[in-house]
């Protein structure tokens, strides 16, 4: 999500506190909010297909359900 975004979901939230919105901001406040909340889940999702876990021996300990989802996607030759 870009900065401008960014910058308009907080400026509804001020003028939500400070005086309340209209029925249109409160839409656009909403649409805003759902895009927000699409883009973190779709990078957190990558970070998380992207993680591999070591234990203190060095022994790989990532989750079968994670290196699945990698070798689906190509990301491990095992």
């Amino acid at each position: 999500m870009d900065q401008k975004r960014l910058d308009r979901i907080n400026e509804l939230a001020h003028k939500a506190k400070a005086e309340g919105l209209t029925d249109a901001e409160t839409a656009e406040r909403q649409t805003l909010r759902d895009a927000y909340l699409k883009d973190f889940r779709e990078s957190f999702r990558s970070q998380v297909e992207m993680l591999q876990v070591y234990d203190k021996e060095g022994k790989e300990v990532t989750p079968e359900k994670v290196k699945d989802i990698q070798r689906e996607k190509g990301l491990r030759d095992d």
